[in-house]
């Protein structure tokens, strides 16, 4: 019995560490802060213990919009109004502006603290 083993090609590419600019989503720098914010808010929720409904009640949003949120579907909220989750969840967030330390554009990130 003749076995021919044909082993197929993988290409592998460094990650830019923004999975979103990665596979050319548009706004990617935004949709990355989203991210971490969007899983802020759920890591708190689930702490908490609450259900999706009494989630939705405290952060001044429905059910159907917390839900699409909480998977990652977050194009129709904006970052601001995840950031008054966050305080509504009773957390604190601070905005730090720094210089950039080389001469490129700046970037927004989550940092929790």
């Amino acid at each position: 019995m003749n076995t021919k083993a044909s082993i197929d090609t993988i290409t592998i590419e460094q990650s830019s560490g923004n999975p979103y600019a990665d596979l050319g989503v548009p706004d990617a720098d935004d949709m990355l802060v989203k991210a971490g914010l969007a899983r802020e808010i759920a890591q708190i929720i689930k702490t908490r213990r609450l259900t999706q409904q009494r989630a939705a009640e405290l952060l001044g949003m429905t059910q159907p919009k917390l839900s699409e949120m909480l998977r990652g579907r977050f194009r129709g909220i904006s970052q601001a109004k995840m950031i008054e989750c966050l305080n509504r969840l009773g957390r604190d967030v601070s905005i730090v502006v720094s210089k950039v330390t080389r001469r490129a554009a700046g970037h927004t990130q989550v940092v929790v603290a």
